[in-house]
């Protein structure tokens, strides 16, 4: 997505404020530096300002969109060289493994059917939950009320 670019209400304000002021009077000058070529100056300077900031976000976005072009060919390319080591060298090597890949022989290998949270012993409060180990058959360990 691209960088949005800037406009400025201020800029736009100050264009229309000088066009009026220049319909009183092109020369207009009303002390200390408020001067209308002044003011104009200063309109040409953020009009050229905010568009060298639009530019430089334009070419931040082709950049960017470059660096992520670069960065799917790298990712590509290193996938492609592992699999060369493992073609060269086969999965279950030494070398396959200084590459960066998990050899053939050392993966986990779970049984099938057998979710892994399963392998792990239950915790205490899941068995209360369940009603094993719960005092007097009630499910939450509470004792049961009597009532007479």
């Amino acid at each position: 997505m691209a960088r949005r670019k800037r406009t400025s209400q201020v800029l736009e304000k100050a264009v229309r404020r000088a066009a009026s002021i220049n319909s009183i009077n092109p020369t207009l000058n009303l002390g200390n530096g408020l001067t209308l070529p002044a003011f104009s100056t200063l309109i040409e300077t953020m009009r050229t300002r905010e568009n060298l900031y639009n530019t430089a976000l334009s070419n931040l976005d082709k950049l960017y969109q470059e660096m992520l072009q670069t960065e799917r060919e790298l990712a590509d390319m290193a996938e492609h060289m592992l699999l060369g080591v493992a073609t060269q060298y086969g999965k279950s090597s030494v070398e396959y493994g200084m590459a960066g890949g998990v050899p053939k022989n050392q993966r986990r290998k779970g049984l099938r059917g057998e979710s892994p949270v399963s392998n792990l012993q239950q915790p205490s409060f899941i068995a209360d939950v369940n009603g094993n180990g719960s005092k007097n058959g009630n499910q939450n360990g509470n004792k049961a009320a009597t009532t007479s």
